[in-house]
């Protein structure tokens, strides 16, 4: 039976969270505080950070939970909501990346003025970039992520994540203009040109610094000229030489330009004969 994309999502965060409650249910007595420990909090964020970094995510969360839910004024507690997001990342599968992403925003709601709301933003991010898919499929995850990061640059400008936060709103935002692309590129081919050159000029606007712009100022400038504005084609194809000079397409744009007829003239204006 198919079950819709959003259904489906809820259904999975639940069997997530069934999952969850067995896992407590059966490591309850493994996970408690030994006797004589004094610092509760401290013994299992300790013991979840070391879970964590031998990536038992699944106990590793047991012992985070239990500093979220029985150590409300724990310094720890902040944290150990972290750490709960973190093993959701880790796990990277689709229901426990949603779960993640639960974590990380109740933490900017809770804890919205706290040292680390900034990774919070970002682990957010991630939880999306993650789940990006190829320029050909759905974008919906791309676009949050683009949102997300976008949001971390701008409200933690001097935060130490921000040059890792540029690199990937590039990747992601790469990824969306690449999917773009294949769409004026596919009015390209189907020879619906006033189409291509419409998408190709929206590209360069959304997204200016494209890594891949050599490829739209061919497809725009022979859009153009097959569309016989050649005038206008002219300037797209010497930007090539001009940006690219090593790119592929400075050659292709020269046989387009030799190939591609001359605009046509207009008509001599007509002479009066003299009387």
């Amino acid at each position: 039976m198919h079950i819709p994309g959003r259904l489906n999502r809820v259904v999975l965060i639940g069997v997530a969270l069934v999952g969850l409650g067995w896992a407590f249910g059966c490591s309850g007595n493994r996970n408690a505080v030994p006797a004589g420990i004094l610092e509760g909090d401290r013994y299992l964020y300790e013991r979840a950070t070391e879970l964590a970094g031998r990536r038992r995510w699944l106990q590793a969360r047991a012992y985070f939970r239990q500093i979220v839910d029985n150590y409300p004024q724990s310094n720890f507690r902040p944290d150990a909501k972290l750490g709960l997001g973190d093993t959701y990342l880790g796990e990277n599968t689709i229901e426990s990346l949603v779960l993640g992403q639960q974590e990380f925003r109740e933490f900017l709601t809770f804890f919205p003025t706290h040292a680390r709301a900034d990774y919070a933003q970002y682990r957010l991010a991630i939880s999306h970039f993650q789940q990006m898919s190829s320029p050909d499929r759905d974008q919906t995850e791309t676009k949050e992520a683009v949102a997300e990061l976008t949001l971390l640059i701008q409200r933690y400008p001097q935060s130490s994540l921000i040059p890792e936060a540029r690199e990937k709103l590039r990747e992601a935002q790469t990824r969306l203009t690449d999917s773009e692309f294949r769409v004026g590129y596919f009015y390209y081919r189907s020879r619906w040109y006033p189409g291509a050159v419409e998408r190709f000029s929206s590209i360069l606007k959304s997204d200016p610094g494209f890594p891949h712009r050599d490829a739209v100022y061919y497809y725009m400038g022979d859009a153009l000229l097959k569309a016989g504005r050649r005038a206008e084609a002219l300037p797209w194809l010497d930007r090539i030489q001009k940006e690219f000079p090593d790119s592929g397409f400075v050659t292709m744009a020269d046989k387009a330009l030799k190939s591609a007829p001359a605009d046509p003239q207009p008509p001599a204006p007509k002479t009066e004969k003299k009387k």
